[in-house]
C-alpha cells in the first residue's frame, strides 16, 4: 500500500558528491520520521542520519560535516546530501519511512526502500 522509490547512488571519487532521495507513494496520510541508513559488503545495516517531521536531525559521527538530511512534506520524500565522500561510505544505501495510513485502517507502518548503491572509488 505504501512504496518508496530511492534514486541517486552511483560511482563517484574520493572527495566528490552525490544526491541521495527518497520518494513515498500509496495510501499516506501522513509520514512521521525518515531516515537513511547503508550496508556496506560484510557489516550489518547502520543508521546514517534521521529527521522527524518538525525537522530535527541527527547523525552518525562517521558522517557529520559531510552529509545532509532534509525533507519535502509536499512530495513525501526525503534526501541525503553527500558531500567530501570517501571509500569507506561505500554501502547500499537504504531510506526508511514512518508513514500514517488510514487504509484500511489506521496504523502506522515502517516502510524501506530497495536500496541504491554507493561506490565511491577512483
Amino acid at each position: 500500500q505504501v512504496q518508496l522509490v530511492e534514486s541517486g547512488g552511483g560511482l563517484v571519487q574520493p572527495g566528490g558528491s552525490l544526491r541521495l532521495s527518497c520518494a513515498a507513494s500509496g495510501s499516506i496520510f501522513s509520514i512521521g520520521a525518515m531516515g537513511w541508513y547503508r550496508q556496506a559488503p560484510g557489516k550489518q545495516r547502520e543508521p546514517v542520519a534521521t529527521i522527524i517531521s518538525r525537522g530535527s536531525t541527527n547523525y552518525a559521527d562517521s558522517v557529520k560535516g559531510r552529509f545532509a538530511i532534509s525533507r519535502d512534506n509536499a512530495k513525501n520524500t526525503v534526501y541525503l546530501q553527500m558531500d567530501n565522500l570517501k571509500p569507506e561510505d561505500t554501502a547500499v544505501y537504504y531510506c526508511k519511512q514512518v508513514v500514517r495510513t488510514t487504509i484500511p485502517t489506521e496504523r502506522y507502518l515502517e516502510v524501506w526502500g530497495q536500496g541504491t548503491l554507493v561506490t565511491v572509488s577512483s
